[in-house]
């Protein structure tokens, strides 16, 4: 199978388990999810808007923003995902699979973990929060969980407010919470990787990686056995992007050596350069 279809079938099964989660175990019961889909469930839930029209619209800006600001592929997924979330929400009857609240909001929670999870190790996203944690740390070495937790909290505290009811705003909070849990399982989002590059196309590889618009030191080394010199590329990137650099790399130079390392603490300045 292309190597180009496998992460668009992904990204739509992805869809598929978020669109689950909302139709059979959050909406029937009004409970919310995090970011945009959550904010489209309050305002639907109040309003006579559809709700899966509502995930759309409110997604519009921030895909377009994420056009330009991130990487086309990475939006691109990003766009295939939150049209085939919106497409299977009209398909996928909205009744409720199970009847307990509390069940339906761990089983809500685990469904959105397992779709946006998968999406994220083809180096997609859901779209909405994704995408804004995406420019942040694009932009600024800076927390940006806190930013998402913040405002999904935001939008908790209107559910209870306005439905007057918190035992709803608290299971949807347990829902958010298991959701993260579960992504954190298949993919860990805001780590930082340090990649060591040897290649016999160095400057090939830089023309592809500079448009990324990520720091990248080119390092003089020497093979210990040839004695032939080298030049080695060191970047600093995260796990939103470290897809879209292994593809580039692969296609550019097969042959290269790559090291890729977990980093622990960055000092200094982390954006674009």
């Amino acid at each position: 199978m292309s190597k180009k279809i496998m992460p668009l079938l992904v990204v739509i099964l992805g869809s598929v388990f978020t669109a689950a989660a909302f139709n059979l175990f959050l909406i029937p019961h009004q409970l919310l999810s995090g970011g945009v889909s959550g904010l489209a469930m309050l305002t639907g839930y109040f309003t006579p808007f559809n709700i899966s029209m509502l995930y759309f619209v409110y997604n519009i800006p921030l895909l377009v923003a994420g056009w330009f600001l991130l990487g086309k592929r990475y939006i691109f997924l990003s766009i295939v995902s939150v049209a085939a979330t919106t497409w299977l929400m009209t398909i996928i009857p909205i009744r409720a699979a199970a009847t307990d609240l509390l069940i339906s909001s761990v089983f809500g929670g685990v469904l959105i973990g397992i779709g946006v999870g998968i999406s994220f190790r083809v180096g997609g996203s859901s779209g909405g929060f994704d995408i804004l944690g995406s420019i942040i740390t694009r932009y600024r070495d800076f927390p940006v969980g806190n930013v998402i937790v913040g405002l999904n909290g935001l939008v908790i505290l209107a559910m209870g407010y306005l439905a007057n009811d918190w035992n709803i705003a608290l299971a949807s909070m347990v829902s958010i919470y298991i959701g993260g849990k579960v992504l954190d399982l298949i993919y860990v989002h805001h780590i930082k990787i340090t990649l060591f590059i040897v290649s016999n196309h160095t400057e090939l590889l830089l023309e592809k990686l500079m448009p990324l618009q990520r720091g990248v030191t080119m390092i003089k080394a020497e093979g210990a056995f040839s004695h032939t010199p080298k030049d080695m590329l060191m970047t600093v990137t995260t796990r939103y992007e470290l897809a879209e650099l292994r593809r580039i790399i692969k296609e550019t130079d097969p042959d290269a050596f790559v090291n890729m390392v977990e980093t622990v603490g960055i000092m200094g300045s982390f954006r674009k350069s």
